[in-house]
C-alpha cells in the first residue's frame, strides 16, 4: 500500500486498504503507540482515534490530503488518553455516552492519562513536560449509543457498543465490506493473552468484556467480520479474531487471570490517585490492601 513521506514529521501515514490510511505518532516511542485511522468517503471523512493530542494531527492530515476538502468527524473508540487526547483538536467529535462525562470535564482519573519524557522524542514546544500532560476537555458534538451510524456516503459504518476494556469502548463496522475498528476490545500484540484484552484496568469489568468477546466470536464465525483494525499493532482477519476471542473466553475464569487482576487493577488504581490527586480514585489505597489480601489468598490456594 501506499506510504507518505513524513520524515522529521510527527506522524506516520500510509494506506492499507481502498480510503483507509493508518497514522502512527512517531515521536511517541512506547509499546503503548495507538494507531490513529483515516478513513475517506465520498461526502465526508472519519477519523478514528486521535492519539495523544501532543501534536497538532488535523495540520498533519491536511498537509498529506488525508482531510480538507470534505466536512471531517473525529470518534474515540473510547476514553484512555491514547485514543481521545486528540480530541479538542476537531470541531466535530464524537464518543459513546458512557465516556461523554469524562471527555467533558477532562477526568484524569478515567483518561488514564500518563506519558514519560523519555517516550516523547521531539517535545511540541519549548519547556513541554511529560509531567503536566494532561488530556484536554472537549464538549463532544455527537454523544453515541448503539445502532448510531457514521454516512460517509460510499460506506456506512454503524458503532457497536463493546464494553469491558472500559465503560465506553466502541467499535464501528461497515457491514458491506465486513471491516471493523475495534479500539482496545481486541489486538493482536504478539504479547499473549494477557496484553490483547486488558481487562486490569480501574474501571475495566470482565463480566462485560466477556458478553463482548462472545460478540465478537458470533461476528468472526458468521463472518460478518472478515478484517479487523484494532487500536494498536496490526490489522488481522476474522479468524485471528475469532481465535483471540475465543482464547480469551477460555482464560478470562481461571486463577490466574483472576490473579492478574488482583493485583493490576488495585495498583493501577492507586497509581492513579498517587499521579491525579482526584477523589473519584479515592479508592486506590483500600484497593491496594485489598488487592495484596487476594493475592496471599489466591496463593495459598494454590499452594
Amino acid at each position: 500500500m501506499a506510504l507518505f513521506d513524513t520524515a522529521s514529521k510527527p506522524f506516520s501515514a500510509k494506506q492499507v486498504d481502498d480510503g483507509i490510511f493508518l497514522c502512527r505518532e512517531i515521536f511517541y516511542d512506547s509499546i503503548n503507540q495507538p494507531n490513529i485511522w483515516v478513513v475517506q468517503g465520498t461526502s465526508c471523512d472519519l477519523v478514528i482515534d486521535t492519539g495523544l493530542g501532543i501534536w497538532d494531527l488535523p495540520k498533519f492530515l491536511r498537509e498529506n490530503h488525508l482531510i480538507g476538502q470534505k466536512p471531517v468527524d473525529a470518534v474515540a473508540t473510547h476514553i484512555h488518553f491514547d485514543h481521545c487526547g486528540g480530541l479538542y483538536q476537531f470541531e466535530s467529535t464524537a464518543i459513546h455516552e458512557a465516556a461523554a462525562n469524562a471527555i467533558k470535564h477532562g477526568i484524569q482519573t478515567e483518561t488514564l492519562a500518563y506519558v514519560l519524557n523519555s517516550q516523547i522524542k521531539h517535545r511540541p514546544y519549548k519547556g513541554w513536560k511529560a509531567s503536566k500532560y494532561i488530556v484536554k476537555a472537549v464538549q463532544p458534538t455527537r454523544i453515541l449509543q448503539e445502532g448510531d451510524v457514521f454516512d460517509l456516503g460510499n460506506r456506512k459504518l454503524k458503532v457497536i457498543h463493546l464494553p469491558g476494556h472500559s465503560p465506553g469502548s466502541i467499535g464501528l463496522i461497515d457491514e458491506d465490506a465486513k471491516l471493523l475498528f475495534c479500539g482496545d476490545a481486541v489486538c493482536d500484540s504478539g504479547m499473549g493473552n494477557p496484553c490483547d484484552f486488558i481487562d486490569w484496568l480501574p474501571h475495566s469489568n470482565v463480566d462485560k468484556y466477556m458478553a463482548t468477546c462472545k460478540r465478537l466470536k458470533q461476528l468472526a464465525s458468521s463472518r460478518e467480520v472478515v478484517k479487523v483494525f484494532p487500536g494498536h499493532k496490526e490489522i488481522f482477519d476474522g479468524k485471528k479474531l475469532y481465535e483471540q476471542v475465543s482464547d480469551y473466553i477460555a482464560q478470562a475464569p481461571t486463577v490466574s487471570r483472576k490473579l492478574l487482576r488482583c493485583c493490576a487493577r488495585p495498583l493501577l488504581s492507586a497509581f492513579v490517585y498517587l499521579k491525579h490527586g482526584h477523589l473519584a480514585a479515592s479508592c486506590g489505597l483500600p484497593l491496594l490492601i485489598f488487592g495484596f489480601i487476594c493475592v496471599a489468598v489466591f496463593w495459598l490456594k494454590l499452594n
